[in-house]
């Protein structure tokens, strides 16, 4: 899961979850944990850790348990030298402790509630370099001073300087830059933050890299964030102070790659500058006020939006105590199927969960009523440090050991059911908690106790073991598509902005917050308290504590009403199987604008398919020095464009039978080509990550696209919107004014949107009606989007290698798919099943195809004619020498074109 990563850097057995909470992990020594008995001595070699408020010695025999001493239970630390022996050589020293309670953990390397013995005991320890061992004693008793003052303002003051002494008297250490010829920008302290621990050390930025180089060199020596690699940036209020900066090196993911507190918000504003001034020609710096309109024209899904206003509220999965907060928006766990037609089904989300159940609503807001200023109706939070790990203790359980002082809560109030949690929700006195990212994610581990923890026994006898499900779910993997469809929902989509106007809105404070019952305790609030203005420091380090450990409530976003989202409907899928109905047609484009050559008939059309066995050359010539990869045909038929490995586009007269023109627009591949309705601008993809635009009257190029950071591979074009499709793993959507080309003016290219992809993209098309587009990428998925909204429809990982192409057929119900692992999918667009896999005897590389039959070109060169019904090749027709590497195919279907890796372009047509 997203919420370890961090943690997945070290395999080692200790983890900073073994300290307090607010302490501080300084150094570590090659030791010997010494026992004695009456017949022998036994040495356990371990790492030796002095820490702010402890001693962990963590042995190196994974059955021995870690031992942990707190510094203010020990009476005495010493240091004690062996006598001389009888050659007269000196004893080795060693460190005495005597405490009055030492803790074991991970006994027999089992992750487990902490035993504590509480008595008196003496443990010995000799470092591997002796000689640092009166060193070690003297920083011990130093730490063990600060550990037994009274106060607790005063403990903290003087770890504090302890720790900024050891910060100064090092510094980054730039043997660790990858490059020599890296410049540095600054250097300063830091500390990283994980969930619940902070880990200090020294940050350094340079022309290329962001490093964090830890104190104590845990996990490991250096953390390196390519420069080149950050997508988003945050400023974040950590501890209720503007100190932290969150780097993501990916759109989407809502657990960043690193978090820093800075000490100053001086320091933390210039590396933030510093990075943001870098990125600003690679990544777009969005508002709220962008999200919300990229969700409510259906750009963003539901949970994507929820994540984006969360990152902008200062939520973090770093900082428990301001965790992702997502909504219960289910309210069924008892049925036995989940009817998402009726309202019913759904949580009411135009108000909080304290305010669902009516009776207690009416209980506490008497209490309200009668209660002094500060007066609040919730006396706990819908999101706090205990909630989160209520949630996810089967997959973090050292973290709710941390949290809890080495213990797991009682069995009966762990997580054990998800009807059970949410019927406490609605009628417990105190309970109030919404739900977090994982409940609607694709990783079902944290409802299942893989780990084969001893959470406890329940008072019915019962262990706690998986989370009970409700009757609706087959598994916990079908409980989270099940959900995340309901969050998908048509009833969520109409009503998420009810929510967001309680928890990111309007509603979330003031007179709208009374009346919409959504009031909780003041110092959740930002801004509800400054800490500094507190003198007393014991009174300020209490409250700060006691707001962290309370939960905070997210930064307003929102102080008008949040507009309703247009919920997109599907359109022109809905019917049957174009393989059984080869008749039916949807409305498309005025067809006598595409028509190449004559007006397009259905008629037509289906007499062109049942006649396509008869397909004959008409012509071959080779005008290019490598393979070809694109062909487009001007209005009329006049003049064949072609792109090709050489990096030439070529204009090829039909009538003449002659080559005509050759243009090169860089020393790299283009990959695709097309030509507008008017034919007078060519566009053309290339491998440099640029699309250009070719003018056919005035034979030069007219414009450049600078749009990806990879190669273009595919584009298509429909109504003054440009699609292209890259290696960067993105689609992007451009509005493109056609007017400018044929003018010869410069044109202006709007991004529209851009679809993000896990994979390189090889492929990309749109259906007739231009309402549909499908993408293949390199990994084997075919993913079919709603153009309108952007939004993913289906998405089916059905190639085990790079797809070559995909299509619509004409009437948009199926798509179909070819790939690298030489199989043929047909995909039903509506429900995303495979209805038809075929595996051919050799790779295809293109086609053409009506939903019934298929001509595909082949890796031997040949082309292959498919009758989908039978899955069977009826024709194979010699064509290239090479693999078929393009294909296009005239509207009537009469006309078909190939090019080929042997650098020819074959002309055929279909024999009367």
């Amino acid at each position: 899961m997203a919420f370890f990563l961090a943690q997945e850097r070290t395999k080692e057995r200790f983890s900073l979850l073994l300290l307090d909470l607010e302490e501080y992990y300084f150094e570590q020594h090659t030791a010997y944990h010494v026992t004695s008995t009456l017949k022998k001595q036994r040495k356990i070699r371990g790492s030796f850790k002095i820490c702010s408020k402890s001693i962990i010695f963590d042995p190196e025999e994974l059955a021995e348990p870690i031992i942990k001493i707190p510094l203010r239970d020990c009476k005495k630390i010493e240091f004690v030298e062996e006598e001389k022996n009888s050659f007269n050589k000196p004893g080795q020293s060693a460190i005495s402790i005597l405490s009055k309670q030492v803790i074991y953990i991970k006994e027999s390397n089992v992750i487990a509630p902490y035993r504590n013995e509480r008595e008196e005991k003496t443990l010995t320890f000799q470092l591997e370099f002796c000689s640092k061992t009166e060193d070690v004693v003297q920083t011990l008793l130093q730490l063990h001073r600060a550990s037994c003052l009274e106060k607790l303002g005063d403990q903290t003051a003087m770890i504090a300087a302890n720790l900024q002494s050891r910060m100064a008297r090092s510094s980054f250490d730039k043997n660790c830059f990858q490059s020599v010829a890296e410049n540095p920008h600054m250097e300063c302290a830091v500390e990283m933050v994980m969930p619940l621990v902070c880990n200090p050390g020294h940050v350094c930025v340079t022309d290329k890299n962001l490093y964090f180089q830890p104190l104590n060199g845990y996990p490991e020596n250096v953390i390196q964030i390519k420069l080149h690699n950050v997508r988003r940036i945050y400023k974040r209020r950590l501890g209720l102070r503007p100190l932290g900066l969150e780097v993501f090196c990916s759109e989407n993911d809502f657990c960043s790659d690193i978090y820093l507190k800075f000490y100053s918000t001086t320091d933390r504003d210039e590396v933030y500058y510093y990075i943001a001034t870098f990125l600003e020609n690679h990544a777009i710096e969005h508002t709220a006020e962008s999200y919300m309109l990229q969700w409510q024209r259906g750009h963003l899904s539901n949970y994507q939006y929820l994540l984006h206003l969360n990152n902008l509220a200062d939520r973090s999965c770093n900082d428990l105590s301001q965790y992702p907060v997502f909504p219960w928006v289910i309210a069924d766990y008892t049925s036995p199927r989940l009817d998402m037609t009726n309202a019913a089904t759904f949580r009411d989300l135009s108000k909080p969960v304290g305010a669902l159940n009516k009776e207690r609503l009416d209980r506490l807001l008497a209490r309200y009523r009668g209660m002094p200023e500060p007066s609040f109706m919730y006396g706990s939070h819908y999101s706090s440090p205990g909630y989160v790990l209520f949630y996810l203790v089967r997959v973090a359980p050292e973290h709710m050991l941390c949290l809890q002082n080495g213990r797991y809560d009682h069995a009966d109030r762990m997580f054990n059911s998800i009807g059970e949690t949410w019927k406490n929700c609605l009628e417990g006195a105190t309970d109030f908690k919404e739900l977090i990212p994982e409940f609607y994610g694709t990783d079902p581990s944290f409802l299942e106790n893989r780990l084969s923890l001893d959470l406890g026994r329940r008072q019915n006898g019962s262990l706690v073991g998986d989370v009970v499900l409700p009757p609706w779910a087959t598994d916990s993997s079908d409980f989270l598509q099940k959900h995340k469809a309901a969050l998908e929902s048509q009833y969520v989509s109409e009503h998420l902005h009810e929510w967001i106007d309680l928890v990111f809105g309007f509603k979330q404070r003031g007179s709208e917050a009374v009346a919409a019952h959504n009031v909780f305790h003041p110092l959740t609030y930002e801004g509800g308290i400054d800490c500094d203005s507190i003198e007393d420091t014991d009174q300020r380090i209490a409250m700060l504590t006691q707001i962290l450990e309370f939960g905070q409530t997210p930064k307003q976003l929102f102080t008008s009403p949040h507009p309703q989202r247009i919920t997109p409907r599907f359109q022109n899928i809905t019917r049957s199987s174009s393989i059984n109905s080869p008749d039916a047609e949807l409305s498309p484009a005025s067809q006598g604008e595409d028509s190449s050559f004559e007006d397009l008939t259905e008629e037509s059309r289906r007499l062109a398919w049942a006649n396509m066995e008869s397909l004959k050359p008409v012509s071959s010539h080779k005008i290019h020095k490598e393979a070809v990869t694109g062909i487009a045909v001007s209005r009329g038929g006049s003049a064949v464009f072609s792109t090709s490995k050489d990096s030439t586009l070529k204009m090829f007269s039909k009538e003449l039978k002659e080559f005509q023109r050759s243009m090169s627009f860089s020393n790299m591949a283009l990959s695709s080509c097309l030509i507008l309705a008017d034919s007078k601008t060519v566009v053309c993809s290339s491998w440099d990550n640029n699309v250009y635009f070719y003018s056919v009257p005035y034979g030069r190029r007219q414009d450049t696209l600078m749009g990806h950071d990879d190669a273009v591979s595919k584009m298509c074009w429909f109504e003054d919107k440009l699609y292209t499709a890259s290696w960067d793993s993105t689609v992007k959507v451009w509005e493109c004014n056609s007017d400018s080309f044929s003018t010869h003016k410069r044109s202006q290219f709007n991004l529209l949107g851009e679809l993000e992809h896990d994979a390189g993209v090889n492929t990309v098309s749109l259906n007739p009606a231009g309402t549909l587009l499908v993408s293949g990428c390199k990994d084997g998925a075919v993913t079919i989007w709603d153009h309108s909204s952007q939004r993913t429809l289906q998405q089916i990982h059905c190639h085990s290698g790079t797809i070559h192409q995909t299509d619509f057929s004409p009437d948009s119900r199926h798509v179909l798919s070819v790939g690298a692992d030489s199989c043929m999918k047909v995909i039903d667009v509506q429900t995303g099943m495979v209805i038809s896999s075929v595996k051919a005897e050799e790779e295809q590389r293109c086609f053409c195809w009506d939903g019934n039959w298929v001509l595909c070109g082949g890796q031997s060169g040949d082309l292959l004619l498919w009758d989908l019904l039978t899955n069977t090749v009826t024709k194979r027709i010699p064509a290239h020498s090479g693999a078929v590497t393009a294909m296009w195919m005239s509207e009537l279907c009469t006309t078909v074109i190939t090019g080929g890796e042997d650098r020819q372009m074959i002309f055929w047509k279909l024999q009367s």
